[in-house]
């Protein structure tokens, strides 16, 4: 007879036929998702990356300090009145060119008028009278004592005659050098006093941009070296001067020397006070190596490119030199005539089987 625990551990037929339907379903699932799983590999392998490339060439290339400054003009003056008096008249506005001696402000000159017709006067008396004593003082008619006396009172006329007569010019307010009228302080009607600035005239040509380098660099930095400078207000222009000045001494507290750059600017685009990028040139390679900046990678310290080889990446260490705002120079690791990738090599692994674009085939254009 069957035992009870023998009829409860003894499977139903059915249920192995189940098992085994179940069992061999999931086989095959499993061999398919991985014929997929091996498929799909296998097409990423095969994906080429799309990159940019360019040529290692050969060309010219410097060595130089950048910095940053205010641009200033060489001279500029602030032109006072050198009379007090009303405002007649002014003969030029902000932005006016003017040239030195060129009227700038015309003062009310009634009252000056009038005291140098007086002082006139009274030096006409003197010299009258000076004229009469002396006569009479060849004579011995008169004492020398009066006579000096006399002849003091004409000089002291003569000088007070003098001065009204240089203050009744001095009411014409002059240019007192070549330039721009920058700022105009009076208007018609306003009562001006002596040493008052009623001009400011900015001589645009040239144009100085002063930087201080660090003393590490003072054996670098000569005169007449070439530098470009860039503005703000004008990226899209570079313009060329020259190394003028260099200060003799080293600033103990900054570190620093003071070096005067002037800038050729015949057009005057650039204006005293603009915000200037600075680069001194200090040394050229003639015949270096070059590539794109952007072509370089650095990883920990380690710079590299990426070599085009038969549609694969080989990456590359590379030595570098100097380096300007385009190009690289490179001391080893490339020659000549290389191409190699300048756009996209961050997605490429060593080997990446790549795809060179054309001009204006990435994606957008």
């Amino acid at each position: 007879m069957i035992s009870e625990y023998s009829m409860k551990t003894q499977l139903n037929p059915l249920k192995w036929i189940l098992v085994l339907s179940l069992t061999s379903f999931l086989t095959a699932c499993g061999a398919q998702m991985g014929e997929e799983k091996d498929k799909d590999e296998e097409d990423k392998e095969v994906i080429a990356i799309p990159v940019e490339s360019g040529v290692v060439t050969r060309g010219p290339i410097s060595a130089f300090f950048p910095s940053t400054t205010t641009l200033e003009s060489e001279q500029e003056a602030s032109v006072v009145a050198k009379v007090g008096g009303i405002v007649e008249k002014y003969y030029v506005e902000e932005g006016d060119r003017v040239k030195v001696g060129q009227p700038l402000v015309q003062l009310e000159t009634d009252r000056l008028k009038l005291e140098l017709s007086r002082s006139e006067a009274n030096l006409n008396k003197l010299k009258n009278d000076l004229k009469r004593t002396r006569a009479i003082y060849k004579k011995n008619l008169v004492s020398s004592e009066t006579f000096e006396k006399l002849k003091f009172e004409f000089d002291s006329q003569k000088a007070a005659y003098d001065l009204t007569k240089l203050e009744l010019t001095f009411a014409t307010v002059l240019a007192p050098i070549d330039g721009v009228i920058s700022n105009r302080y009076v208007k018609v009607g306003n009562m001006i006093r002596i040493n008052e600035a009623v001009y400011h005239i900015t001589d645009f040509d040239p144009i100085h941009a002063v930087i201080y380098v660090p003393e590490k660099e003072l054996y670098k930095i000569k005169k007449n070296q070439v530098a470009l400078i860039q503005a703000d207000a004008s990226v899209d222009n570079v313009y060329q001067g020259f190394v003028k000045r260099i200060s003799p001494i080293v600033d103990a507290d900054s570190g620093t020397f003071k070096v005067t750059v002037e800038v050729s600017d015949p057009e005057q685009n650039l204006k005293p006070g603009m915000f200037g990028r600075i680069q001194v040139i200090h040394d050229v390679h003639e015949s270096a190596l070059l590539i794109d900046k952007k072509a370089l990678l650095t990883e920990d310290s380690q710079t590299s490119v990426f070599v085009i080889n038969d549609n694969h990446a080989i990456k590359t260490s590379v030595r570098t030199g100097y380096v300007d705002n385009k190009k690289i120079e490179i001391l080893a690791g490339l020659k000549e005539g290389d191409i190699i990738v300048t756009t996209g090599q961050n997605s490429l692994k060593n080997n990446s089987l790549i795809e060179v674009l054309k001009p204006n085939t990435i994606a957008g254009e």
